[in-house]
């Protein structure tokens, strides 16, 4: 199998540097060329002809959102975004993830130890990426009509990682205003999901906030897990509240999607469980154990996700009642949530 093309653009020659030294220590990995802006990047990328882009966010002459937008539209193409960790980081981040972007990671820094785990990540996204699927951005899909009697007395829960930024600016804002409560882990760092939150609410129906401790849940609104330090769960039924824990990763992650659907479980037919695009396994036995509990189970379909992969693991596993198109998943959910057990 020939090694993963990938082209670096940085207005950094340091940056440059790195990131190369980093990739080519990967032998999947060829770096083929690295271009200090958009523009050189524009050409490089006819003459290379690469499988996987690199992009800065703020560089001269065009801003990496500027000429993602243009890659998108006009040649998609899988992109990983090196960003940093600050709130402007965040916001543009996310921006990015929005626009097709196919993941990120943060700028290499700090120890040796701390660069050497930040180049195994980059290779993996880099190798990831490259195994995906280029979208230009996420469409918008038709608004659903109201569920009307306040909810319905259900319970959405929803899983999703590389990939899911995209689709859950699809899916959130078809929801309408009286859906159901909506609990959601999108692996994602702290610093990210309160802008995350906050640029869902701007496109959406629906109210979308960062989860808090013991936040009872209502009708109409979206719950995200903060990122990187607790996992959420649900704690005392359909109306009942969040609770944010510290605790291990679980199957790699912390918020982890197993552990959500795990304590939406106990709901069993009152709940929903949809499993979005992501690399992994996280959600799969989460899933399961939804399913058996009586829930209504979806996940999102192969030609559909970014990256098939835990989807595909709950497929495998028997924890998936249906698989969705993204187009058609706001409908699938809400009509298991008007709909007794049976067929969606």
């Amino acid at each position: 199998m020939r090694p993963v093309r990938t082209l670096i653009v940085d207005d950094s020659a340091s940056m440059r540097a790195t990131l190369k030294r980093m990739l080519s220590a990967d032998p999947e990995i060829e770096v083929v060329g690295m271009a200090p802006e958009p523009f050189a990047a524009r050409d490089m990328i006819k003459q290379l002809n690469p499988d996987v882009l690199t992009l800065d966010i703020e560089m001269p002459g065009m801003d990496g959102l500027s000429f993602l937008e243009r890659i998108m539209r006009l040649r998609p193409m899988p992109v990983v975004m090196c960003s940093t960790l600050t709130a402007r980081g965040a916001e543009v981040t996310i921006e990015a993830l929005r626009l097709g972007a196919v993941d990120y990671v943060t700028k290499p820094s700090g120890t040796p130890e701390d660069i050497e785990r930040d180049a195994a990540l980059l290779c993996e996204k880099v190798k990831t990426a490259a195994r995906s699927v280029a979208r230009a951005g996420p469409s918008r899909l038709p608004q659903q009509p109201s569920v009307a009697g306040g909810g319905l007395g259900k319970l959405i829960a929803i899983g999703s990682s590389t990939g899911g930024v995209e689709a859950l600016f699809s899916l959130l804002p078809a929801l309408p205003a009286d859906c159901p409560p909506v609990l959601i882990v999108q692996h994602m760092p702290a610093s990210f999901t309160r802008s995350f939150a906050q640029r869902l609410d701007a496109e959406c129906s629906v109210r979308v906030v960062e989860a808090t401790e013991n936040a009872q849940v209502q009708p109409g609104t979206v719950y995200i897990a903060p990122g990187g330090e607790t996992h959420m769960e649900l704690s005392g039924g359909v109306a009942g509240r969040i609770k944010l824990r510290s605790g291990d990763l679980v199957t790699g992650h912390r918020p982890s999607v197993d552990v959500l659907f795990r304590s939406v479980a106990p709901l069993g037919a009152s709940a929903v469980g949809a499993i979005l695009t992501g690399m992994g396994q996280d959600g799969a036995e989460g899933l399961l154990a939804m399913r058996r509990a009586g829930a209504r189970t979806l996940s999102q379909s192969r030609d559909t996700c970014v990256v098939w992969g835990m989807p595909r693991a709950a497929v495998e596993l028997g924890a998936v009642e249906k698989e969705v198109g993204l187009s058609a998943m706001p409908e699938a959910i809400l009509k298991a949530c008007r709909e007794k057990v049976g067929s969606v």
